[in-house]
């Protein structure tokens, strides 16, 4: 039970500042746009699903996929990195957010539109924007520590790592399918400043993960 405890605090405290579920859903809320109540809905489940289970895969396969296909992390550092701050950079640099369809529009014209969010469920709401480079970093990490100390502490430390995952990923969920009531009270403006800030920081993070990345393969490269 200690070891669950353990793994379940880690994996919870360092995940939540890199998912963040509030922050990540005004960026959500700022690629979406506006869009019936019901298409938050769907999209949250999906990306929730999506979150839970991309992290749970590369906190059990992670490092073997890498090792296959000879990727390593600075790597994926650097390269999603580069794709936060181009999110960033993109939301930055749009006018206003782009209304999706409504109920007055054509039903193929809905579905045209619903069909499109998605196909973006996995890519970008789920990787990068829920789940970036730095949460694969972390579930690598944590994964390679608790596979060192036995059978049943082992799978005791994997199943907190989960319990943590499930719980971020309930908040995505609860987050992302209530973005347009958190800033239902708020001015117009104001929210588009507020995503404006979002944006901003997203592109600071993508930077910092591909600076962080960069220094890794400088390193390694001056070590030679």
């Amino acid at each position: 039970m200690s070891h669950f405890i353990r793994f379940f605090g880690l994996a919870f405290s360092a995940l939540l500042p890199l998912i963040n579920p509030l922050g990540s859903a005004l960026v959500f809320l700022g690629l979406v746009g506006q869009a019936p109540p019901e298409v938050y809905r769907l999209l949250a489940r999906k990306v929730a699903v999506n979150t839970m289970l991309f992290l749970i895969t590369i906190e059990l396969l992670g490092t073997a996929l890498m090792k296959f296909f000879g990727i390593s992390l600075p790597v994926i550092e650097v390269a999603g990195g580069l794709v936060l701050a181009s999110m960033g950079w993109h939301l930055l640099n749009q006018e206003a957010p782009t209304p999706q369809a409504t109920d007055s529009g054509s039903g193929r014209e809905a579905f045209g539109s619903m069909e499109h969010l998605e196909q973006r469920a996995f890519y970008p709401f789920t990787f990068p924007v829920t789940a970036g480079p730095g949460c694969i970093v972390v579930m690598i990490t944590l994964s390679a520590h608790a596979s060192v100390k036995g059978l049943l502490p082992d799978v005791a430390s994997h199943a907190g790592i989960a319990a943590a995952v499930l719980l971020l990923s309930l908040g995505v969920y609860l987050f992302y399918r209530n973005a347009p009531k958190i800033t239902a009270r708020v001015p117009a403006q104001t929210a588009h400043g507020i995503l404006r800030v979002i944006a901003f920081v997203l592109f600071c993070i993508g930077v910092q993960i591909t600076w962080n990345g960069a220094e890794a393969l400088l390193r390694t490269v001056l070590r030679h």
